[in-house]
Protein backbone atom coordinates (compact mmCIF):
# COMPACT_ATOMS: atom_id res chain seq x y z
CA UNK A 1 0.00 0.00 0.00
CA UNK A 2 1.53 3.37 -0.88
CA UNK A 3 0.43 5.72 1.55
CA UNK A 4 -0.50 9.59 0.02
CA UNK A 5 -1.49 10.60 3.44
CA UNK A 6 -3.33 9.96 6.56
CA UNK A 7 -5.63 12.97 8.07
CA UNK A 8 -8.73 12.59 10.38
CA UNK A 9 -8.54 9.28 10.46
CA UNK A 10 -9.04 8.86 6.40
CA UNK A 11 -5.85 7.11 4.84
CA UNK A 12 -5.27 7.24 1.19
CA UNK A 13 -3.24 5.28 -0.98
CA UNK A 14 -2.91 4.83 -5.06
CA UNK A 15 -5.42 1.87 -4.61
CA UNK A 16 -8.23 3.37 -2.74
CA UNK A 17 -9.35 5.40 0.50
CA UNK A 18 -9.82 4.03 3.60
CA UNK A 19 -11.89 6.08 6.60
CA UNK A 20 -10.90 5.01 9.76
CA UNK A 21 -13.49 6.43 12.82
CA UNK A 22 -13.98 4.86 16.23
CA UNK A 23 -12.40 1.42 15.89
CA UNK A 24 -14.01 0.66 12.78
CA UNK A 25 -13.20 0.91 8.50
CA UNK A 26 -14.23 1.21 5.84
CA UNK A 27 -13.05 1.75 2.37
CA UNK A 28 -12.33 0.90 -1.94
CA UNK A 29 -9.33 -1.29 -2.63
CA UNK A 30 -9.17 -0.78 -6.87
CA UNK A 31 -7.36 -3.39 -9.01
CA UNK A 32 -5.45 -6.43 -8.04
CA UNK A 33 -1.85 -7.11 -8.75
CA UNK A 34 -0.02 -10.51 -9.43
CA UNK A 35 2.86 -9.02 -7.48
CA UNK A 36 1.17 -8.72 -4.39
CA UNK A 37 0.57 -12.63 -3.86
CA UNK A 38 4.16 -13.12 -5.22
CA UNK A 39 7.09 -13.54 -3.01
CA UNK A 40 4.87 -14.20 0.46
CA UNK A 41 8.07 -15.86 1.78
CA UNK A 42 10.08 -13.22 1.08
CA UNK A 43 7.27 -10.78 3.21
CA UNK A 44 6.58 -13.01 5.73
CA UNK A 45 10.74 -12.90 7.00
CA UNK A 46 10.33 -9.28 6.66
CA UNK A 47 7.33 -9.02 8.50
CA UNK A 48 9.28 -11.21 11.14
CA UNK A 49 12.54 -9.12 11.28
CA UNK A 50 10.13 -6.11 11.87
CA UNK A 51 8.89 -7.79 14.56
CA UNK A 52 11.84 -9.14 16.12
CA UNK A 53 13.44 -5.58 15.87
CA UNK A 54 10.04 -4.23 17.58
CA UNK A 55 11.14 -6.75 20.81
CA UNK A 56 14.41 -5.53 20.80
CA UNK A 57 13.42 -2.04 21.08
CA UNK A 58 10.89 -2.72 24.40
CA UNK A 59 7.85 -2.88 21.96
CA UNK A 60 5.23 -4.74 23.15
CA UNK A 61 1.96 -6.36 22.37
CA UNK A 62 3.65 -7.47 19.18
CA UNK A 63 1.40 -9.28 16.55
CA UNK A 64 1.99 -9.79 12.85
CA UNK A 65 -1.62 -10.17 10.83
CA UNK A 66 -1.88 -12.41 7.57
CA UNK A 67 -4.03 -10.06 5.45
CA UNK A 68 -3.04 -12.35 2.57
CA UNK A 69 -6.77 -13.55 1.75
CA UNK A 70 -7.88 -9.85 2.57
CA UNK A 71 -6.08 -7.49 0.01
CA UNK A 72 -4.25 -8.43 -2.55
CA UNK A 73 -2.35 -4.85 -1.69
CA UNK A 74 -0.11 -6.21 0.91
CA UNK A 75 0.51 -9.67 2.75
CA UNK A 76 0.91 -8.65 6.64
CA UNK A 77 0.50 -6.20 8.91
CA UNK A 78 2.87 -5.86 11.71
CA UNK A 79 1.32 -4.05 14.89
CA UNK A 80 3.59 -2.76 18.21
CA UNK A 81 3.25 -0.49 20.91
CA UNK A 82 5.53 2.18 22.28
CA UNK A 83 4.81 3.64 25.42
CA UNK A 84 6.90 6.65 24.59
CA UNK A 85 7.42 9.00 21.49
CA UNK A 86 11.21 8.22 21.98
CA UNK A 87 10.94 4.82 22.03
CA UNK A 88 8.16 4.88 19.28
CA UNK A 89 10.61 6.39 17.41
CA UNK A 90 13.80 4.39 18.00
CA UNK A 91 11.83 1.63 17.13
CA UNK A 92 10.65 2.71 13.64
CA UNK A 93 14.20 3.86 12.93
CA UNK A 94 15.57 0.34 13.84
CA UNK A 95 13.13 -1.40 11.88
CA UNK A 96 14.33 0.86 9.05
CA UNK A 97 18.03 -0.14 9.78
CA UNK A 98 16.98 -3.92 9.61
CA UNK A 99 14.72 -4.08 6.79
CA UNK A 100 16.71 -1.17 4.87
CA UNK A 101 20.26 -2.16 5.60
CA UNK A 102 20.28 -5.91 6.52
CA UNK A 103 17.76 -7.15 4.43
CA UNK A 104 17.87 -4.80 1.06
CA UNK A 105 14.36 -4.02 1.23
CA UNK A 106 13.34 -0.47 0.42
CA UNK A 107 10.54 1.78 2.49
CA UNK A 108 8.20 3.29 0.38
CA UNK A 109 6.87 5.36 2.76
CA UNK A 110 6.10 6.75 6.12
CA UNK A 111 3.52 8.35 7.95
CA UNK A 112 2.71 10.13 11.58
CA UNK A 113 6.39 10.02 12.94
CA UNK A 114 6.10 13.73 13.64
CA UNK A 115 3.24 13.32 15.77
CA UNK A 116 4.05 9.66 16.97
CA UNK A 117 0.96 8.19 18.51
CA UNK A 118 0.86 6.04 15.21
CA UNK A 119 3.56 5.36 13.19
CA UNK A 120 3.14 3.84 9.75
CA UNK A 121 5.96 2.33 7.71
CA UNK A 122 4.94 0.77 4.40
CA UNK A 123 7.61 -1.25 2.40
CA UNK A 124 4.98 -2.45 0.34
CA UNK A 125 3.69 -6.20 1.08
CA UNK A 126 4.04 -5.09 4.26
CA UNK A 127 3.19 -2.55 6.49
CA UNK A 128 4.39 -1.84 10.37
CA UNK A 129 2.08 -0.06 12.43
CA UNK A 130 3.59 1.49 16.10
CA UNK A 131 1.09 3.07 18.31
CA UNK A 132 1.12 4.14 21.70
CA UNK A 133 -1.46 2.74 23.95
CA UNK A 134 -4.38 5.18 23.44
CA UNK A 135 -4.25 4.83 19.41
CA UNK A 136 -3.96 1.11 19.16
CA UNK A 137 -7.03 0.86 21.60
CA UNK A 138 -9.19 3.79 19.49
CA UNK A 139 -8.26 1.96 15.93
CA UNK A 140 -7.68 -1.52 17.56
CA UNK A 141 -6.54 -3.22 13.91
CA UNK A 142 -7.13 -6.89 15.45
CA UNK A 143 -10.46 -6.61 15.55
CA UNK A 144 -10.93 -4.45 12.24
CA UNK A 145 -8.88 -7.14 10.47
CA UNK A 146 -10.60 -10.45 13.14
CA UNK A 147 -11.04 -12.28 9.81
CA UNK A 148 -7.30 -12.31 9.14
CA UNK A 149 -4.93 -15.15 11.23
CA UNK A 150 -2.57 -14.10 12.95
CA UNK A 151 0.91 -15.15 12.79
CA UNK A 152 2.69 -17.86 15.49
CA UNK A 153 5.24 -15.96 16.85
CA UNK A 154 5.84 -17.73 19.91
CA UNK A 155 9.38 -19.47 18.19
CA UNK A 156 10.29 -15.54 16.84
CA UNK A 157 10.61 -13.44 19.66
CA UNK A 158 11.05 -13.92 23.58
CA UNK A 159 7.40 -13.56 24.89
CA UNK A 160 5.89 -10.54 24.46
CA UNK A 161 3.83 -11.71 21.55
CA UNK A 162 0.46 -10.87 21.85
Amino acid sequence: MRVRSVYNGTVECATGSFFAKGGYVAGSIVGESAEASAGSERSLELALAAARTAEENRGRDIVVIDVRKQTAIFDYFVIATGTSRRQLHAMSEEIDHKLEDDLGDKRLGIEGYRESHWILLDYGTIVVHLFDEEVRRYYDLEHLWAESPHVDLSKVLGGDAA
